[in-house]
Protein backbone atom coordinates (compact mmCIF):
# COMPACT_ATOMS: atom_id res chain seq x y z
CA UNK A 1 0.00 0.00 0.00
CA UNK A 2 1.40 3.49 -0.58
CA UNK A 3 2.36 5.83 1.92
CA UNK A 4 0.35 8.88 3.07
CA UNK A 5 -0.78 10.01 -0.57
CA UNK A 6 -1.50 13.68 -1.00
CA UNK A 7 -2.77 15.56 -4.00
CA UNK A 8 0.23 17.50 -4.28
CA UNK A 9 2.01 13.99 -4.62
CA UNK A 10 -0.14 13.20 -7.12
CA UNK A 11 0.95 16.47 -9.06
CA UNK A 12 -1.91 19.20 -8.14
CA UNK A 13 -0.09 21.57 -5.27
CA UNK A 14 -3.54 23.64 -4.02
CA UNK A 15 -1.14 26.19 -2.74
CA UNK A 16 0.82 26.69 -5.66
CA UNK A 17 -2.45 26.81 -7.82
CA UNK A 18 -3.38 29.45 -5.08
CA UNK A 19 0.15 31.26 -5.91
CA UNK A 20 -1.02 31.07 -9.72
CA UNK A 21 -4.50 32.49 -9.74
CA UNK A 22 -3.28 35.06 -7.40
CA UNK A 23 -0.62 35.98 -10.04
CA UNK A 24 -3.61 36.42 -12.72
CA UNK A 25 -6.11 37.92 -10.55
CA UNK A 26 -3.46 40.96 -9.90
CA UNK A 27 -3.66 41.99 -13.25
CA UNK A 28 -7.72 42.82 -13.81
CA UNK A 29 -7.94 45.46 -12.49
CA UNK A 30 -10.73 47.22 -14.93
CA UNK A 31 -14.29 47.61 -13.74
CA UNK A 32 -16.95 48.70 -16.38
CA UNK A 33 -19.59 51.04 -14.75
CA UNK A 34 -22.83 51.16 -14.82
CA UNK A 35 -25.25 48.77 -16.42
CA UNK A 36 -23.32 45.34 -16.16
CA UNK A 37 -21.10 46.50 -13.08
CA UNK A 38 -19.69 44.02 -10.80
CA UNK A 39 -21.19 43.51 -7.68
CA UNK A 40 -18.40 43.44 -4.95
CA UNK A 41 -19.75 40.81 -2.31
CA UNK A 42 -16.44 39.07 -1.59
CA UNK A 43 -15.06 35.88 -2.76
CA UNK A 44 -18.12 33.59 -3.66
CA UNK A 45 -18.70 30.70 -5.89
CA UNK A 46 -19.99 33.04 -9.02
CA UNK A 47 -19.51 36.36 -10.10
CA UNK A 48 -21.91 38.91 -9.96
CA UNK A 49 -23.02 42.08 -12.07
CA UNK A 50 -25.45 45.01 -11.99
CA UNK A 51 -28.63 44.57 -14.32
CA UNK A 52 -30.89 47.37 -13.27
CA UNK A 53 -33.66 45.57 -10.23
CA UNK A 54 -31.32 42.15 -10.59
CA UNK A 55 -28.24 41.07 -10.45
CA UNK A 56 -26.75 38.69 -13.61
CA UNK A 57 -23.98 35.94 -12.44
CA UNK A 58 -21.73 33.95 -14.17
CA UNK A 59 -19.45 31.16 -14.00
CA UNK A 60 -17.37 28.72 -15.49
CA UNK A 61 -15.80 25.38 -14.60
CA UNK A 62 -14.80 22.14 -16.43
CA UNK A 63 -14.60 18.17 -15.29
CA UNK A 64 -10.90 18.21 -14.70
CA UNK A 65 -9.38 14.65 -15.24
CA UNK A 66 -12.39 12.69 -14.52
CA UNK A 67 -12.36 13.35 -18.41
CA UNK A 68 -9.41 10.52 -18.34
CA UNK A 69 -11.55 7.94 -16.63
CA UNK A 70 -14.16 8.17 -19.04
CA UNK A 71 -11.76 7.95 -21.95
CA UNK A 72 -10.34 4.62 -20.30
CA UNK A 73 -13.46 3.42 -19.56
CA UNK A 74 -14.94 4.41 -23.57
CA UNK A 75 -18.23 5.90 -21.58
CA UNK A 76 -18.65 9.46 -21.89
CA UNK A 77 -22.50 9.81 -21.51
CA UNK A 78 -22.71 10.99 -18.03
CA UNK A 79 -19.48 14.33 -17.79
CA UNK A 80 -21.89 16.14 -19.59
CA UNK A 81 -23.94 16.01 -16.18
CA UNK A 82 -20.96 16.55 -14.36
CA UNK A 83 -19.93 19.92 -16.77
CA UNK A 84 -23.41 21.63 -16.25
CA UNK A 85 -23.66 20.38 -12.36
CA UNK A 86 -20.08 22.15 -11.11
CA UNK A 87 -21.20 25.47 -13.03
CA UNK A 88 -25.37 25.54 -11.62
CA UNK A 89 -24.19 24.54 -8.12
CA UNK A 90 -21.59 27.50 -7.75
CA UNK A 91 -24.53 29.64 -9.41
CA UNK A 92 -27.10 28.69 -6.40
CA UNK A 93 -24.82 29.70 -3.93
CA UNK A 94 -25.89 33.49 -4.48
CA UNK A 95 -29.49 32.91 -4.72
CA UNK A 96 -29.38 33.04 -8.29
CA UNK A 97 -31.09 30.87 -10.83
CA UNK A 98 -29.35 29.24 -13.37
CA UNK A 99 -30.73 30.26 -16.96
CA UNK A 100 -28.52 29.53 -19.86
CA UNK A 101 -25.31 28.00 -20.68
CA UNK A 102 -23.06 26.97 -23.04
CA UNK A 103 -20.40 24.69 -23.51
CA UNK A 104 -16.92 23.94 -24.86
CA UNK A 105 -15.30 21.07 -26.11
CA UNK A 106 -11.43 20.99 -27.14
CA UNK A 107 -10.75 17.90 -28.65
CA UNK A 108 -7.51 16.45 -30.85
CA UNK A 109 -9.55 15.13 -33.90
CA UNK A 110 -13.14 14.60 -34.34
CA UNK A 111 -15.20 11.88 -32.36
CA UNK A 112 -18.83 11.68 -33.47
CA UNK A 113 -19.29 8.74 -30.59
CA UNK A 114 -17.88 10.73 -27.89
CA UNK A 115 -19.55 14.36 -28.55
CA UNK A 116 -22.76 12.01 -29.10
CA UNK A 117 -22.71 10.63 -25.56
CA UNK A 118 -21.14 14.28 -24.21
CA UNK A 119 -24.23 15.65 -25.36
CA UNK A 120 -26.72 12.86 -23.88
CA UNK A 121 -25.13 14.24 -20.53
CA UNK A 122 -25.20 17.73 -21.38
CA UNK A 123 -29.22 17.18 -22.12
CA UNK A 124 -29.93 15.21 -18.98
CA UNK A 125 -27.77 17.68 -16.74
CA UNK A 126 -30.09 20.80 -18.23
CA UNK A 127 -33.30 19.03 -17.89
CA UNK A 128 -31.81 18.60 -14.34
CA UNK A 129 -31.06 22.27 -13.78
CA UNK A 130 -33.89 23.96 -15.68
CA UNK A 131 -31.26 25.46 -17.50
CA UNK A 132 -30.92 26.00 -21.63
CA UNK A 133 -27.96 25.38 -23.49
CA UNK A 134 -27.98 28.26 -25.44
CA UNK A 135 -24.87 27.55 -27.46
CA UNK A 136 -21.19 26.00 -27.14
CA UNK A 137 -17.63 25.99 -29.26
CA UNK A 138 -16.04 22.14 -30.46
CA UNK A 139 -12.45 23.29 -31.20
CA UNK A 140 -10.44 20.41 -32.95
CA UNK A 141 -6.96 21.34 -31.86
CA UNK A 142 -4.61 18.68 -32.25
CA UNK A 143 -1.36 20.16 -32.05
CA UNK A 144 -2.55 21.37 -28.11
CA UNK A 145 -4.74 18.81 -26.85
CA UNK A 146 -4.10 15.31 -26.50
CA UNK A 147 -7.73 13.86 -26.05
CA UNK A 148 -10.30 16.14 -25.47
CA UNK A 149 -11.30 18.97 -22.75
CA UNK A 150 -15.02 19.81 -21.71
CA UNK A 151 -15.96 23.42 -19.85
CA UNK A 152 -18.77 25.00 -19.77
CA UNK A 153 -20.30 28.71 -18.26
CA UNK A 154 -23.69 29.62 -16.41
CA UNK A 155 -25.78 32.61 -16.39
CA UNK A 156 -27.71 33.09 -13.33
CA UNK A 157 -30.15 35.47 -12.18
CA UNK A 158 -31.44 36.80 -8.54
CA UNK A 159 -33.12 39.88 -7.66
CA UNK A 160 -30.43 42.21 -6.03
CA UNK A 161 -32.36 42.20 -2.28
CA UNK A 162 -32.40 38.37 -2.80
CA UNK A 163 -28.79 37.91 -2.97
CA UNK A 164 -27.12 35.15 -0.59
CA UNK A 165 -24.03 37.18 0.33
CA UNK A 166 -22.66 35.19 3.47
CA UNK A 167 -22.59 38.61 4.94
CA UNK A 168 -25.49 37.48 7.23
CA UNK A 169 -23.99 34.64 8.78
CA UNK A 170 -23.87 34.98 12.50
CA UNK A 171 -21.89 32.83 14.76
CA UNK A 172 -24.36 30.03 15.75
CA UNK A 173 -26.01 29.98 12.86
CA UNK A 174 -26.46 26.28 11.75
CA UNK A 175 -24.25 24.12 9.50
CA UNK A 176 -26.48 22.09 7.16
CA UNK A 177 -25.00 18.96 5.19
CA UNK A 178 -26.65 18.26 1.92
CA UNK A 179 -25.72 14.37 0.30
CA UNK A 180 -22.93 14.20 -2.67
CA UNK A 181 -23.43 10.85 -5.42
CA UNK A 182 -19.90 10.08 -4.73
CA UNK A 183 -16.27 11.88 -5.87
CA UNK A 184 -18.21 14.47 -8.43
CA UNK A 185 -15.72 15.88 -10.03
CA UNK A 186 -13.10 16.54 -7.67
CA UNK A 187 -9.70 15.02 -6.30
CA UNK A 188 -9.95 12.66 -9.74
CA UNK A 189 -6.07 12.97 -9.95
CA UNK A 190 -5.66 11.79 -6.45
CA UNK A 191 -7.63 9.02 -7.08
CA UNK A 192 -6.39 8.21 -10.17
CA UNK A 193 -2.62 8.18 -8.82
CA UNK A 194 -4.23 5.78 -5.93
CA UNK A 195 -5.56 3.36 -8.50
CA UNK A 196 -2.21 3.70 -10.10
CA UNK A 197 0.00 2.78 -7.27
CA UNK A 198 -1.88 0.02 -6.38
CA UNK A 199 -1.83 -1.67 -10.13
CA UNK A 200 -5.24 -1.52 -10.27
CA UNK A 201 -7.20 -0.95 -13.26
CA UNK A 202 -10.46 0.94 -13.83
CA UNK A 203 -11.81 -2.19 -14.80
CA UNK A 204 -11.48 -3.95 -11.47
CA UNK A 205 -13.64 -4.48 -8.51
CA UNK A 206 -12.30 -3.32 -5.53
CA UNK A 207 -13.09 -2.97 -1.70
CA UNK A 208 -16.43 -4.54 -1.57
CA UNK A 209 -17.77 -1.50 -3.97
CA UNK A 210 -20.33 -3.38 -6.07
CA UNK A 211 -19.25 -1.50 -9.28
CA UNK A 212 -16.20 -1.39 -11.04
CA UNK A 213 -14.27 1.30 -9.57
CA UNK A 214 -13.92 3.65 -12.78
CA UNK A 215 -17.86 3.41 -13.11
CA UNK A 216 -17.98 4.59 -9.09
CA UNK A 217 -16.05 7.18 -9.87
CA UNK A 218 -17.86 8.25 -12.95
CA UNK A 219 -20.89 8.54 -11.01
CA UNK A 220 -21.97 11.89 -11.80
CA UNK A 221 -21.98 15.02 -9.78
CA UNK A 222 -25.21 15.40 -7.59
CA UNK A 223 -27.63 19.03 -9.05
CA UNK A 224 -29.15 20.75 -5.90
CA UNK A 225 -30.87 23.19 -7.75
CA UNK A 226 -34.40 22.40 -7.74
CA UNK A 227 -34.38 21.19 -3.94
CA UNK A 228 -32.06 24.78 -3.15
CA UNK A 229 -34.43 26.92 -4.66
CA UNK A 230 -37.65 25.45 -3.34
CA UNK A 231 -36.06 26.65 -0.01
CA UNK A 232 -34.94 30.33 -0.52
CA UNK A 233 -38.52 31.89 -0.50
CA UNK A 234 -39.66 29.88 2.71
CA UNK A 235 -36.30 29.64 5.20
CA UNK A 236 -34.14 32.26 6.22
CA UNK A 237 -30.74 30.98 4.69
CA UNK A 238 -27.50 33.14 5.43
CA UNK A 239 -24.79 31.67 3.47
CA UNK A 240 -24.73 28.13 0.79
CA UNK A 241 -21.18 26.64 -0.01
CA UNK A 242 -20.61 24.31 -3.22
CA UNK A 243 -18.03 21.47 -1.60
CA UNK A 244 -16.14 21.09 -4.48
CA UNK A 245 -11.91 21.10 -5.17
CA UNK A 246 -10.87 22.01 -1.80
CA UNK A 247 -13.22 20.41 0.59
CA UNK A 248 -14.30 21.71 3.76
CA UNK A 249 -12.18 24.87 2.82
CA UNK A 250 -14.93 26.02 0.69
CA UNK A 251 -16.66 27.26 3.73
CA UNK A 252 -14.13 30.14 4.61
CA UNK A 253 -15.20 31.56 1.63
CA UNK A 254 -18.23 33.07 3.14
CA UNK A 255 -17.20 35.50 5.24
CA UNK A 256 -14.31 36.84 6.79
CA UNK A 257 -13.12 36.18 10.46
CA UNK A 258 -16.09 33.57 10.30
CA UNK A 259 -15.63 29.82 10.29
CA UNK A 260 -17.41 26.47 11.45
CA UNK A 261 -16.95 23.77 13.88
CA UNK A 262 -18.42 20.28 12.16
CA UNK A 263 -19.61 18.34 15.06
CA UNK A 264 -21.19 15.52 13.08
CA UNK A 265 -19.52 14.84 9.75
CA UNK A 266 -21.78 13.55 6.86
CA UNK A 267 -21.09 9.99 6.25
CA UNK A 268 -18.57 9.47 3.46
CA UNK A 269 -19.22 7.63 0.55
CA UNK A 270 -17.96 4.10 0.20
CA UNK A 271 -15.88 5.18 -2.52
CA UNK A 272 -13.76 7.27 -0.21
CA UNK A 273 -13.38 4.79 2.67
CA UNK A 274 -11.41 2.90 -0.35
CA UNK A 275 -9.59 5.20 -1.42
CA UNK A 276 -8.20 5.87 1.65
CA UNK A 277 -7.54 2.45 2.27
CA UNK A 278 -5.60 2.33 -1.09
CA UNK A 279 -4.10 5.29 -0.70
CA UNK A 280 -3.12 5.42 3.09
CA UNK A 281 -4.26 9.13 2.66
CA UNK A 282 -4.78 10.80 6.20
CA UNK A 283 -8.30 12.16 7.37
CA UNK A 284 -6.81 15.88 7.02
CA UNK A 285 -5.91 15.01 3.27
CA UNK A 286 -9.45 13.92 2.21
CA UNK A 287 -11.46 16.46 3.72
CA UNK A 288 -9.44 18.96 1.84
CA UNK A 289 -9.13 17.12 -1.24
CA UNK A 290 -12.37 14.81 -1.82
CA UNK A 291 -16.35 16.04 -0.54
CA UNK A 292 -16.50 13.57 1.64
CA UNK A 293 -20.14 12.70 1.52
CA UNK A 294 -21.16 16.54 1.33
CA UNK A 295 -21.41 18.18 -1.59
CA UNK A 296 -23.46 20.94 -0.85
CA UNK A 297 -23.84 23.15 2.09
CA UNK A 298 -26.50 25.25 3.57
CA UNK A 299 -26.10 28.00 6.83
CA UNK A 300 -29.16 29.67 8.23
CA UNK A 301 -30.33 30.39 11.38
CA UNK A 302 -30.97 27.65 13.99
CA UNK A 303 -34.87 28.02 14.51
CA UNK A 304 -34.63 27.43 10.66
CA UNK A 305 -32.49 24.49 10.08
CA UNK A 306 -34.98 21.87 11.24
CA UNK A 307 -37.54 23.14 8.64
CA UNK A 308 -34.59 22.75 6.19
CA UNK A 309 -33.28 19.42 6.79
CA UNK A 310 -36.98 18.37 7.32
CA UNK A 311 -37.91 19.80 3.63
CA UNK A 312 -34.57 18.04 1.94
CA UNK A 313 -34.62 14.78 2.97
CA UNK A 314 -32.60 12.33 1.19
CA UNK A 315 -29.82 12.38 4.12
CA UNK A 316 -29.75 15.96 4.78
CA UNK A 317 -28.69 17.23 7.93
CA UNK A 318 -27.13 19.50 10.71
CA UNK A 319 -23.61 19.03 10.73
CA UNK A 320 -22.22 21.72 12.88
CA UNK A 321 -22.49 25.80 13.48
CA UNK A 322 -20.91 28.73 12.45
CA UNK A 323 -18.14 30.19 15.01
CA UNK A 324 -15.81 33.50 15.18
CA UNK A 325 -12.79 32.78 13.38
CA UNK A 326 -11.44 31.80 10.14
CA UNK A 327 -10.50 28.16 10.47
CA UNK A 328 -13.36 24.90 10.19
CA UNK A 329 -12.52 22.29 12.55
CA UNK A 330 -13.67 18.78 12.81
CA UNK A 331 -12.99 17.71 16.47
CA UNK A 332 -13.55 13.96 16.57
CA UNK A 333 -10.95 13.86 13.44
CA UNK A 334 -8.76 16.15 15.23
CA UNK A 335 -8.72 18.49 11.78
CA UNK A 336 -8.40 22.25 11.28
CA UNK A 337 -8.17 24.08 8.42
CA UNK A 338 -7.44 27.68 7.20
CA UNK A 339 -8.03 29.67 4.34
CA UNK A 340 -5.60 29.17 2.10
Amino acid sequence: MPNEMTYAKAGVDIDKKSDSIAALVEHLAFRRKGLGAPLEIGEHFTGLIDFGDMALTLCTDGVGTKLIVANEMRKWDTIGVDCIAMNVNDTICVGAEPVAFVDYIAIDRPNSELTSQVGEGLETGARKANVTIVGGEVAVLPEIVNGFDLAGTCLGAVKKERIVSGEDVRPGDSLIGLASTGIHSNGLTLARKIIEANELAMKDKVGGLPREIGIELLEPTEIYVRQVLELLGDFRITGMANITGGGLRNLLRLKKGIGFEIDEPMPPSPIFDVLQDLGGVLDKEMYQTFNMGMGFSIVAPEDDASGIVGRLGNGAKVIGHAIEGGQVTVPSKDIEFDRY
